[in-house]
């Protein structure tokens, strides 16, 4: 491999050695100094990202409440199998910075193959699954003009399932490699290229004809493609990527990576599809009360999921630097890490929850016009909506940095069944039951979705702890860590 690859290598290691010295305040402020170097450009580039269905949302709330109400069930059903495929391939960044730090390079460019066969195979299946789920939606109880409008953008929509986990594939790759920004710098790019497009199919521009409606899904998907293409290009010009990219060992099938993808991807998988799956299912019990609940229930989903971007960011950041603790048997260090990243994602989403009490209604009229006919009660429900999700954000947030920190430390299959318990025995019960057997309606819902989240934060944190304590033990022979003074 090149010297830039080595270059960098040795960087990053003495980086990384130099991160996990020290106690009290001052190892604080300097690991917050390193986490929140790696997670930064992965946060703005999951806002970038989140921002191509915000501007979907956004265009989609000046047609109508059931425009929007339609394309907030496909868009859930679409994400929900998008964020299972992603989650097959979310091991290769992990897998990848192992191999880095053992300079294997002929290992990095088998897993950046195996990646792209299970993000293939993924895609194939989900797309046909996408394009006969119109029935069930229907026998599942959803408004059947909902459904029609519904089954239209994912006719459209569902093949960009297979360039959008292309990309994800090359997303985890580049930063198993600490090199995302080229990532950063497509995804700003495909923002504007949405809202253009998305303005040009809906109404007609450039020489263009309306497709109204489905000029959305066409748009979406056109920019799946041209991002998936740019990334290409983009690491092909860079000198250390391009190196990988163009080995060997990523153009021939290697079983054993094909494997080791498979082996960590599937817990990982199994636990964003059942987090995933908790709030689909929870938007088809939301469907169930009305068009107008499921067009709150849209609107409300997007802005929560325009702040979980950070959590998301932080919960990779955390998960690389502890792996690379985990690979030294430095298990205070992976403690200290998994605790710091939690601590900044309580910060980060509290923030932002002020800025929800202090002004919800004009957050909220960024997607959905109150001028519109039959808008208002929407705009009104989903104002309330934000209130809750005030808190809910908190341990949302905790909970995805759970997952991120345990999957440091080697544990995939935790989080999923800790999914199991948090989501769907304790959050999607209460959901219903305050929901639609208490007669709470989408406020109910919404209560019963925090409480899942909650119960699963706590059990994910507590595992992680229980974790790192026992591997403490197993290495050095000593007690469990107490915790650093404050």
């Amino acid at each position: 491999m090149s010297t830039d690859t080595t270059d960098t290598t040795n960087t990053n290691r003495a980086e990384e050695t130099g991160g996990t010295g020290g106690t009290g305040a001052g190892w604080w402020v300097k690991n917050s100094r390193a986490l929140l170097k790696l997670a930064l450009p992965l946060i703005l580039t999951n806002f970038a990202y989140v921002a191509l269905t915000t501007v979907d949302i956004v265009m989609l709330g000046r047609l109508g409440a059931l425009e929007i109400a339609a394309a907030g069930l496909a868009l859930a059903l679409f994400n929900q199998l998008r964020t299972t495929g992603t989650g097959l391939v979310t091991g290769v960044s992990n897998l990848v910075a192992e191999a880095r730090v053992r300079e294997d390079h002929e290992r990095i460019g088998a897993l950046l193959f195996a990646g792209f066969f299970w993000a293939t195979v993924c895609g194939a299946l989900f797309c046909a699954a996408l394009l006969l789920i119109g029935p069930l939606l229907v026998l599942l109880g959803q408004d059947p003009a909902v459904v029609d409008k519904a089954v239209e953008f994912l006719m459209v929509l569902a093949p960009g399932m297979l360039p959008c986990l292309w990309f994800q594939t090359l997303r985890h790759f580049t930063t198993g490699l600490k090199r995302p920004g080229p990532l950063l710098a497509i995804t700003l790019v495909s923002v504007g290229v949405t809202i253009a497009l998305n303005h040009a199919l809906i109404y007609g521009e450039f020489g263009l004809p309306a497709f109204g409606f489905v000029g959305v899904a066409i748009a979406t998907v056109t920019v799946f493609l041209l991002s998936f293409l740019a990334f290409v290009v983009v690491i092909l010009r860079d000198g250390v990527l391009r190196a990988y990219l163009r080995s060997p060992a990523a153009r021939r099938w290697n079983g054993d990576a094909v494997r080791s993808v498979w082996r960590l991807g599937l817990p990982i998988s199994g636990t964003y599809a059942s987090e995933a799956g908790f709030f689909s299912v929870l938007t088809l019990v939301v469907g169930s009360l009305g068009a107008d609940a499921l067009a709150a229930q849209t609107v409300l989903n997007q802005i929560v999921y325009i702040v979980f971007m950070i959590s998301a960011g932080l919960s990779h950041a955390a998960s690389i630097h502890i792996s690379e603790a985990d690979g030294r048997n430095d298990y205070a260090t992976a403690r200290r890490t998994g605790l710091l990243a939690a601590a900044w994602g309580v910060i980060a989403t509290l923030a932002v929850a002020a800025l929800y009490l202090a002004v919800p209604e004009p957050i909220v009229s960024l997607f959905i016009s109150a001028e519109h006919a039959g808008n208002a009660d929407i705009v009104a429900l989903t104002t309330t909506g934000l209130m809750i999700a005030a808190l809910m954000q908190v341990f949302d947030a905790t909970q995805n940095i759970g997952n991120g920190i345990l999957r440091g430390v080697g544990d995939t299959a935790g989080p999923f069944r800790i999914s199991l318990v948090g989501y769907w025995l304790i959050g999607l019960p209460a959901g219903y039951l305050l929901g639609v057997s208490a007669g709470g309606g989408v406020e109910g819902v919404w209560i019963g979705q925090t409480i899942g989240l909650a119960a699963t934060a706590a059990l994910l944190l507590a595992a992680f702890l229980r974790r790192v304590g026992r591997l403490h033990r197993e290495t050095r022979g000593a007690p469990d860590p107490e915790p650093e003074p404050s």
